[in-house]
Order: C-alpha cells, then sequence, then structure tokens
C-alpha cells in the first residue's frame, strides 16, 4: 500500500510508535434494475474484501478524501450522499511494525460512473456485488457496509 510523504517524514521521527491518523472509508452504491450493488476493492496487502478506504491528507477535507480514495483505488467516480459512521478503529499493527489507529469518517457515496477496476495497484481487484451476495469481510467492514446500507438519519457514533 502506497504510504503517504507525510506519514514517512513522520515515521523517519518516530520509528513504529502508534501513530494517530485520520481515515475515510467510502462505501459506494450503484442502484440498477434488479438491485443495489456496493463497491469492494480487494486489498493487495491481505487479501481481504473491503470498502474503499484511505488516510485523509494534512487539510483535506474528509468527504473529498474518500472520493479521491475510490477514483484513485477503483477507477469509478462518486458522490458523498451521508457521513453515516464516525468511530475509533481498533490498534492497528503493520508487517513492519508500524502501528497506527484511526478516527474513520464513513460516508455512505453514490455512484455516478466507471465501472471498476484496481486502478493504483493498492487493490488486486475492483467490483460491484449485489448486497445480497457480498464476500466475506471482516466485522468491522462489515458493518460499516451494513451501517451505509441503512442510511441512517444521524451519523452513528462509536
Amino acid at each position: 500500500m502506497a504510504t503517504p510523504e507525510f506519514i514517512l517524514a513522520l515515521r523517519e521521527q518516530i520509528g513504529t510508535a502508534r501513530l494517530w491518523l485520520s481515515g475515510a472509508t467510502a462505501v459506494v452504491i450503484r442502484t440498477t434494475s434488479s438491485a443495489d450493488e456496493v463497491l469492494l476493492v480487494r486489498r493487495s496487502d491481505n487479501g481481504e474484501w473491503t470498502p474503499v478506504s484511505g488516510i485523509i491528507d494534512p487539510g483535506e477535507q474528509p468527504h473529498l478524501a474518500a472520493l479521491r480514495e475510490v477514483a484513485e483505488e477503483a477507477g469509478v467516480q462518486a458522490e458523498v450522499e451521508n457521513l453515516v459512521l464516525l468511530t475509533v478503529t481498533d490498534v492497528i499493527t503493520y508487517a513492519n511494525g508500524d502501528q497506527t489507529q484511526y478516527i474513520d469518517h464513513v460516508f455512505r457515496c453514490r455512484w455516478v460512473s466507471g465501472e471498476p477496476y484496481p486502478a493504483d495497484g493498492e487493490a488486486t481487484e475492483a467490483a460491484f456485488f449485489r448486497t445480497d451476495a457480498l464476500p466475506p469481510m471482516s466485522p468491522d467492514h462489515a458493518r460499516r457496509v451494513e451501517i451505509a446500507l441503512a442510511d441512517p438519519v444521524h451519523t452513528v457514533l462509536g
């Protein structure tokens, strides 16, 4: 996975110590004549299916980061409909020992155009899946998709 330059610079100073970062997850929904579909990517680092997600750059608006990540990772254009979940992830320890924890902004997005493909190497596959035929996902990612599909009136906290 591509690591932003600002994180590489921080890592030079703090080593593998835990970084508190801001993340954005985009649950992109496409409505067809037969069913609703959700955009998922298969991550190149661990092979798991997930909604598109990424790190918010310094000064970047979270909703714009979500849309940027969708275009970069899956080659799809989308629009944000709602912030549906604001949560904190567990501490993540990567294979190199780096630790991070994210405040994650989960957005329900509407597909605008484009057919998904693994656009930048962060994913090995990108595809729309019918909501009744989603591949296995971690409980955290499945929860993000479930909440986005429910389209709550108010943002879910936690």
